[in-house]
């Protein structure tokens, strides 16, 4: 490129002639160039008298009357019983008797009461009642303890506590990584003198310094400030370092990313603006899981179903039939260990793992395993902007560069590279530098004679070189638009000034940033000679660009039902212009409509209204996220929350599933559910549909569970009324055992995902368990009827029992009806798993093998099986035979009750849920998606994570650490943690 471009003077105007009058000018306007950024807060003074230092309570937590973050300085020293000299040693220590350390406290599980924590739910509870009734209660009339029984029930307990306690101990602890990015070390002043301590010592009140590079190690007020900028976009959202100076505040955690600073500190540890942001990541630890209400509600189901035959049992068999202690005992036994599904949470613990490692294929890892399920039914993505929608890196948006001179648009990126260093740089001079493509153009063709950096009082960096092609000196400078338009004199006519501040408003709309760049030549050798004027040639526009694969994602998203928010710390301009060019929309509000409600007369009734409505929201912070999360999750929606930095942590720990994406902090990886390893978003899309997949398995295997608790309990029930019959309890143990190994391949097993969010919506699964439960019943009733009160297979096919007549509780026909319960309640699980006819899904090939395998068991089991202790005795090939196609003629209606269902009981069903939705709508004006699991259970509480649990016990028995962080001392994110500081001062004032 040529730069050799022969200039026009600027205008001189006409000598006025001798004696002529000349006329007054104008007085020219003063243009005020709108340019996008923050504006400055004035200090205020505390709206108290500083003498009576003595606050009360009510008063500090007023920011009309105080609020350490905007009060001039002086007040601060006042208010902190402080100054510019430090604290003493002495006073050093009292203070961090009064506030404790700089860093998080966190209570600590003991891990042998967690491991138990996993034996307290109902499901655990009817299961360890019956291995107590097998062992304790069994011992009467001369007989042996049940020890079989006792063995395998225990066998199972234990099972499933350890995959469930090694899965939560491996989880990351979200406070723990938070409490391990505060600053190790700081440099303080203490009497009179510097020196460096652990950051963990630091108080309100003391003197501190950071420079380059640095992590400001408490929240703070500066008292002197040298060129600093610093980095808080992992706490704020905000994309571009902020210039700082005296008086402002800087956040604990944040980055200096130029010049050094003093200040004073107003708060640390837990009341920082990080450490509240840590604390409510810990505070919703007592709410109840989505799997654990499912599995409330489900386990409600079977025990429900239990109890009312456990006690016709009891009434019929004992007040009825006068049965022994023992034998009534063994009867119940079955009923329990048959009817309760205690390899429920390990089966879909199963199907979770596997799925989490299928997601590890698509770069995502998953620390909370639950979190899969609750994925498939996520209706809202609520997603940070900064980092996550962006690339996270200052960029020149070449569509909107502005010309005013003689030369291109390319032309003037290359010129204002050569006005940018090429190493050390801040972030403007690396988006310039890279805008070019290779940085070494930035200094090709040309010998660099002085270079003057970017400094706060000029606002602008200037380049004076020699051109090698032509040996001409020329001169080059960018920066602030205000400054590089009154630096230039030549053609600077009204029109172009104009169009200067037209394009400079048009970007701050947009939330870009404008970077004038202007330039002059020199004559003779000179280099530091003043030129022939600089004349402005061209606004180049800076900003965060959103990642490549953003908006396919976004529309991916939207495509599988769910609607994308953005809620950003960054400011509202910034959140429209992104979000018009990912093609979320601009119909986004500043965060202070989460305060102020909706404006009178506007079309929003509520602020759920304008919520749902929203496209996103702009300039919030950590509280408003966590708000905006919870009041979605209020009208019923699942939540899934993507961010990166320490600021979006609260919001990643309430959302339902908490997605931290690639290159996210330490704080953002630990509170989230699934941490993203690849850049952009695309994974997410993966991980929807394969926990959709996943869902699909879980929803088939408890339909499955519920039918199989049916038709037991049910079946044997009816069995003991009518023919006394008293099946062996160890013999369904094994029929357990064998369902739930096969049952197990289910997790990779084929189906295909939903196109919408899937919600379990129970009442549609217990009518699908209870039709296909006494089908089954009636299959295994008529069998024994069929046995018993006819001759039919003895006559047509040559078999006998053991008795003749036949007894009711004749041991081959003990195994007959376990072979028959055995297969065809396996043989279920196709069905279920089926939308269709059961052979138009293929199976997995792991499914179809476990379940050959299983049947050749129970097959081998009913040929070979004389087990004295269990009451059983094996029979002849004939009735394996004859059980076998009893099962197969049984099993062929199952799925024409499957399509009966769908069309009459699950169709109602679905109708009147449409209807109550439409009426929450006409009611609310708010559509929402309202899961049948949000439904209030009384159980539910009982299936919680429970920590509630841990928390008790570990107090009563010296378990635990201390808990410092209380919720209501971290709803407000202002300045109160530094008026806190002052209050306890003021009651507990110095005695040195």
């Amino acid at each position: 490129m040529s730069t050799d471009v022969e200039k026009e003077p600027g205008p001189q105007g006409d000598s006025p002639s001798q004696g002529s009058p000349t006329p007054p000018e104008p007085e020219k306007r003063k243009r005020e160039y709108k340019e996008f950024g923050h504006e400055d807060q004035k200090a205020t003074h505390a709206n108290v008298d500083m003498s009576t230092i003595e606050l009360k309570a009510e008063d500090l937590y007023d920011k009309e009357k105080v609020d350490l973050e905007t009060i001039v300085i002086d007040d601060v020293f006042t208010l902190l019983q402080c100054n510019q000299e430090g604290l003493t040693q002495a006073e050093a220590d009292r203070r961090i008797e009064l506030f404790g350390p700089n860093k998080l406290e966190h209570e600590k599980q003991n891990a042998f009461l967690q491991f138990l924590s996993f034996m307290w739910n109902p499901l655990s509870w009817v299961m360890e009642g019956a291995a107590l009734v097998a062992i304790a209660l069994s011992n009467g009339e001369h007989r042996a303890p049940d020890w079989e029984d006792f063995v395998g029930i225990v066998l199972l307990l234990f099972v499933n506590s350890t995959i469930g306690f090694y899965e939560e101990r491996n989880a990351g602890n979200a406070v723990a990584a938070l409490m391990d990015s505060l600053a190790p070390k700081a440099k303080v002043k203490r009497d009179g003198s510097w020196s460096e301590i652990e950051s963990a010592n630091l108080v309100p009140g003391d003197m501190i310094a950071f420079k380059i590079g640095d992590i400001v190690p408490a929240d703070c007020r500066l008292t002197e400030a040298i060129n600093v900028s610093i980095d808080q976009a992992a706490l704020t959202g905000e994309s571009l370092p902020i210039n700082k100076k005296e008086g402002d505040q800087c956040f604990s955690g944040s980055t200096c990313k130029n010049g050094e600073a003093e200040g004073v500190v107003i708060s640390t540890g837990a009341n920082t603006f990080f450490g509240r942001a840590a604390s409510l990541v810990g505070q919703d630890d007592d709410t109840t899981g989505h799997l654990q209400k499912i599995l409330a509600q489900i386990g409600s189901f079977c025990l429900v179903s239990i109890g009312i035959f456990v006690v016709a049992e009891i009434f019929c068999l004992y007040a009825g039939f006068r049965y022994s202690y023992r034998r009534g005992l063994d009867n119940i036994l079955v009923l329990l260990i048959g009817g309760i599904p205690i390899a429920m949470p390990t089966v879909l613990s199963v199907t979770l793992a596997v799925g989490a490692q299928q997601l590890a294929k698509h770069k995502a890892i998953v620390t909370r395993i639950t979190a899969i399920e609750e994925l498939a039914g996520v209706t809202i993505l609520c997603s940070d902007k900064t980092g996550t929608l962006t690339t996270n890196k200052l960029t020149i948006d070449r569509n909107t560069i502005r010309t005013y001179g003689p030369f291109s648009a390319e032309d003037v990126i290359l010129l204002a590279a050569y006005a940018s260093r090429t190493e050390n740089q801040d972030a403007i001079d690396s988006s310039v530098v890279g805008a070019i493509g290779d940085p070494a153009r930035a200094r090709a063709g040309i010998k660099l004679l002085d270079f003057k950096p970017f400094n706060p009082v000029d606002k602008r960096t200037e380049i004076t070189y020699r051109e090698l092609s032509t040996g001409k000196l020329k001169r080059v400078t960018k920066g602030m638009t205000g400054i590089i338009i009154e630096l230039c004199t030549r053609n600077k006519t009204e029109e172009v000034e104009n169009k200067l501040e037209a394009d400079v408003e048009e970007f701050a709309s947009r939330g870009l940033r404008a970077l004038a760049v202007a330039y002059e030549e020199l004559d003779g050798d000179d280099h530091e000679a003043e030129g022939n004027g600089f004349e402005l040639i061209g606004l180049l526009a800076i900003f965060d660009p959103p990642r490549d694969d953003t908006k396919q994602t976004i529309d991916d998203a939207i495509a599988l039902g769910v609607k994308v928010k953005m809620v950003t710390g960054d400011q509202l301009a910034i959140a429209k212009e992104t979000g018009r060019r990912l093609g979320l929309g601009d119909h986004m509000y500043a965060a202070k409509v989460l305060k102020d409600g909706p404006t009178p007369g506007s079309k929003f009734g509520s602020l759920d209204e304008m919520i749902m409505d929203a496209d996103g929201f702009a300039g919030v912070f950590p509280e408003h996220k966590y708000e905006i999360v919870k009041r979605l999750q209020g009208l019923g929606h699942l939540c899934a929350m993507t961010g990166d930095g320490a600021n979006d942590a609260p919001a990643l720990s309430r959302a339902n599933v908490g997605i931290a994406v690639e290159g996210a902090t330490d704080a953002a990886r630990g509170a989230a559910d699934i941490v993203l390893t690849e850049p952009g978003l695309s994974t997410i899309v993966h991980a929807i549909r394969g926990s959709r997949i996943i869902f699909q398995r879980m929803r088939n295997y408890s339909i499955y569970a519920c039918a199989v608790t049916i038709r037991i309990v049910v079946s044997f029930a009816i069995l003991a009324f009518a023919y006394k019959f008293d099946f062996p309890p160890f013999m369904i143990l094994i029929i357990a055992l064998l369902n739930d190994g096969t049952i197990m391949t289910l997790s990779v097993d084929r189906v295909l995902p939903s196109m919408t969010p899937d919600s379990w919506d129970l009442t549609e699964i217990f009518a699908f368990a209870i039709a296909y439960g006494l089908y089954l019943t009636a299959s295994t009733v008529a069998l024994v009827c069929t046995i018993l009160e006819t001759t039919f297979f003895q006559d047509k096919f040559g078999v006998t029992l053991a008795t003749n007549p036949i007894d009711h509780n004749d041991p081959q026909l003990h195994m007959i009806v376990y072979l028959q319960v055995a297969i065809i309640s396996q043989a279920l699980i196709f069905v279920t798993r089926s939308h269709g006819f059961f052979f138009m899904e293929r199976p997995s090939v792991a499914l179809m093998c476990a379940f050959c395998i299983a049947q050749l068991i129970s097959s081998i089991i009913a040929a070979y099986g004389d087990w004295g202790f269990t009451k059983i005795q094996a029979i002849s090939g004939g009735w394996i035979g004859i059980v076998w196609v009893w099962n197969i003629v049984w099993f062929i209606p199952l799925d024409w009750i499957k399509f009966a269902m769908k069309a009459t009981i699950v169709k109602s069903l679905r109708a009147r849920h449409e209807r109550e939705t439409l009426k929450q709508v006409q009611t609310t004006g708010v559509p929402i998606t309202r899961t049948q699991s949000r439904a209030a259970s009384v159980h539910e509480s009982l299936y919680s994570n429970r920590v509630s649990f841990i928390k008790r016990a570990a107090r009563k028995v010296g378990f635990g650490g201390k808990v410092s962080m209380k919720p209501e001392e971290l709803q407000r994110f202002s300045s109160i943690q530094a008026q806190r500081a002052g209050a306890t001062l003021a009651r507990n004032p110095s005695r040195t």
